[in-house]
C-alpha cells in the first residue's frame, strides 16, 4: 500500500516504528506524515464531519479533512505531521476540543 518507486519523486525512508490507531497498534516509517503511515496500514478515514467520513484530500495541510487526534491533541493535520514512535492517533468526530489538562 506504499508507493516505494516514482519516476520523479526520491523516497527517504525512516526507521520503521510503530503506532497507534485507535488503540489497534501499526508499524510506519519515523519522519513520514501521520497519514502516509495510516494509509499504509489501510486506513481510509481519518475524520468525520457532520456525520460524514473525511479522508486523505489536499495532502499539504491546507484543508481540514485530515485533522486527527494525536497524543490527545486534537486538530492536528495529519497530512502534515511527522510520525514518531509511540504517537497514540484517533479518529476526530467534529470539531475537536481540548479538555481542562490538554487532552481532548
Amino acid at each position: 500500500m506504499r508507493i516505494v518507486e516514482h519516476p520523479v519523486l526520491a523516497f527517504a525512508t525512516g526507521k520503521e516504528v510503530t503506532f497507534t490507531f485507535e488503540d489497534k497498534t501499526m508499524a510506519g516509517l519515523e519522519g513520514e506524515p501521520i497519514a502516509a503511515a495510516l494509509h499504509a496500514n489501510g486506513v481510509r478515514e481519518l475524520r468525520e464531519h457532520h456525520g460524514r467520513p473525511r479522508g486523505f484530500f489536499c495532502a499539504i495541510g491546507n484543508c481540514s479533512s485530515c485533522l486527527m487526534e494525536v497524543d490527545g491533541v486534537p486538530n492536528v493535520r495529519v497530512c502534515v505531521e511527522p510520525l514518531q514512535g509511540g504517537m497514540a492517533v484517533k479518529l476526530q468526530k467534529g470539531n475537536g476540543r481540548l479538555m481542562p489538562g490538554g487532552k481532548a
